[in-house]
């Protein structure tokens, strides 16, 4: 079993969202976003990569992760062509995983919630007195909790900055998948990647020891510059 991090954020959740728990089984349609383009960007341990092949699914393009994971792929709305891999294509791809229950439809993940955190952001209003507001890029906070909350609060604006409960950061398990972070915690745990079951990294974890050690491996500290970390968002 694959373990990846997802955002449900709090409009999605509060327009027409359930709330859910450690060890809920769910089932959502996941997009995969272009990390700079939420909450301001400024993204590390959340990312998740896909590969695998490309198909059109009423107007949607999706990619059928090489370990199973159904993920749509999101449109710049800034370009003024579609840049996204054709159907048929092979995508390797880098983003966000976000829950998305607007507009089309395409096959949903289904898997077990491990982990939840609150995401709080912090946001600044974009001129003095404008009460407009914008996510500071990088400032941001995670909580852990055993269930997302349907609705999220809002702290009080002090000299032109504001706190804000923005959504829920998910460890969701999907069965038949691998992934990154599944890979991180087998390390964690010292259980060598050669010949690994799936699952092996969670198996025999209580629930609790097993969101704490999840909360480590999701963390929002900037990463150190460097080789190796993937640039392009599609390719």
């Amino acid at each position: 079993m694959g373990l990846w991090h997802v955002i449900y954020v709090d409009w999605q959740m509060e327009c027409c969202g359930t709330p859910f728990s450690v060890g809920d089984e769910v089932s959502w349609p996941l997009l995969l976003e272009d990390a700079d383009r939420v909450f301001g960007g400024g993204w590390h341990d959340q990312l998740s990569e896909v590969c695998g092949p490309v198909e059109d699914v009423d107007g949607v393009r999706v990619v059928r992760e090489g370990t199973g994971l159904p993920v749509a792929l999101g449109v710049d709305p800034d370009d003024e062509e579609d840049r996204r891999p054709k159907p048929g294509d092979r995508s390797r791809s880098v983003g966000l995983l976000s829950v998305e229950r607007h507009g089309a439809r395409w096959p949903e993940a289904r898997g077990r919630v491990r982990a939840v955190q609150v995401l709080s952001q912090a946001y600044a209003e974009s001129g003095p007195g404008s009460r407009t507001w914008m996510p500071v890029a990088g400032e941001r906070r995670l909580r852990l909790v055993d269930r997302c909350p349907k609705w999220f609060a809002e702290g009080e604006a002090e000299q032109g900055r504001q706190w804000k409960e923005s959504g829920v950061v998910v460890t969701l398990e999907v069965p038949d998948t691998d992934s990154r972070l599944s890979h991180a915690l087998r390390e964690a745990r010292g259980i060598p990647h050669q010949g690994a079951r799936p699952g092996a990294e969670t198996e025999g974890l209580p629930a609790a020891e097993l969101a704490a050690l999840l909360e480590r491996l999701s963390t929002v500290a900037t990463p150190p510059k460097g080789p190796g970390r993937p640039a392009r968002r599609h390719g």
